[in-house]
């Protein structure tokens, strides 16, 4: 995942030319180019759970994707939940190592899993980095909120219950979406990710992962968005959850307190704290705690699992993806909870 290639970043770093330009400006980033691909088309109804691969072709490029339909619901306008891999993963690595599908069967929702292309991302890393990726309306941002809505419009899903979870660069882009399209998402959940705009370039990446936002900071660095009064922009990022293990030796703690900071719209320690507990599941200890706002009436706005001595992995993952950890909390079904909490409310759902 992101250690994978620290190595190969190191060596980019190295390689700054004379006018401060970093060559092949990220490890990470090969060609921007794209096929064309044709949009998925809905399916016929089934009585057995599908798990089914297609792609989207938006204005800012083409991604494959696998889409998870559960058995026995047809009909029913389900919930979704967009689901971002990390680095050198693809959907069904990620599937598999978080028992996401197995959940969906269980519970009812649509998962859906679009995969980085490896010609615009040599690791298949989320470009959470760079700031073309970083803004609604363009790069990676747009394109995963299009394909979101079109797999919605094809699938009857329920405008209400759309949500969006990934570990590593794919929590980094949750966060992102978070911020960007609260009026899409009604609620996001980062594993072991970064905050929106942490980092700018190659070397800021670099920063961030080892140290977090400006050298430790836990505020978020991105500015608030631009948009025209009455802008569906302009409303409050959305609710997040965040699991972060504070042994991760990838990307360090301190990002996923600058996470809740973005979602609070300030430091933790300035927002009432609701709950603070701390207990133990599958041999790991962990650390809970819940944020309200005064005008939320009773429903949290951002919820934070540290779990002690956890790696750069999957809390309670199963051992059949990668970059799990089968100890700990279960967050799969954590953030799942998370979402069940926060619908949107009819008036701004779309």
């Amino acid at each position: 995942m992101l250690h994978d290639f620290v190595q190969d970043l190191s060596s980019r770093l190295r390689a700054v030319g004379e006018h401060g330009a970093v060559a092949n400006a990220s490890p990470f980033v090969a060609s921007r180019e794209e096929a064309e691909v044709e949009p998925a088309t809905k399916r016929p109804a089934s009585d057995e759970a599908r798990f089914a691969e297609s792609s989207f072709t938006g204005a800012s490029g083409t991604r494959s994707f696998k889409l998870f339909e559960p058995a026995g619901f047809e009909g029913r306008a389900l919930p979704l939940v967009v689901m971002l891999h990390g680095c050198t993963q693809n959907p069904d690595d990620f599937a598999a190592g978080t028992r996401m599908n197995t959940l969906a069967q269980d519970e009812g929702f649509l998962v859906l899993y679009p995969a980085q292309a490896p010609r615009s991302n040599a690791h298949k890393c989320w470009n959470w980095f760079t700031a073309g990726d970083q803004r609604r309306g363009q790069g990676e941002p747009a394109l995963i909120a299009g394909m979101t809505r079109h797999v919605m419009e094809t699938h009857g899903v329920d405008p209400a219950r759309v949500y969006v979870a990934g570990l590593s660069a794919g929590g980094a882009m949750a966060a992102i979406l978070a911020r960007e399209y609260p009026d899409l998402f009604a609620a996001a959940g980062v594993h072991s990710g970064v905050a929106a705009g942490a980092a700018h370039d190659v070397a800021s990446a670099f920063a961030v992962m080892k140290s977090g936002p400006s050298g430790g900071s836990s505020r978020s660095p991105l500015k608030a968005r631009t948009a025209a009064p009455g802008d569906a922009a302009q409303q409050p990022p959305a609710p997040v959850i965040v699991f972060h293990g504070d042994a991760d030796g990838t990307v360090a703690v301190a990002n996923g307190e600058a996470v809740i900071a973005a979602a609070l719209g300030s430091d933790p320690g300035e927002a009432p704290v609701a709950l603070t507990e701390t207990g133990s599941a599958n041999g790991r200890t962990f650390e809970r705690t819940v944020w309200h706002g005064a005008d939320d009436g009773g429903t949290s706005r951002a919820e934070q699992w540290v779990v002690h001595g956890a790696p750069h992995a999957w809390s309670g993952g199963a051992p059949a993806g990668s970059y799990t950890d089968a100890s700990g909390p279960d967050a799969s079904r954590e953030m799942l909870r998370f979402f069940r909490e926060h619908p949107k409310d009819a008036a701004s759902a779309r």
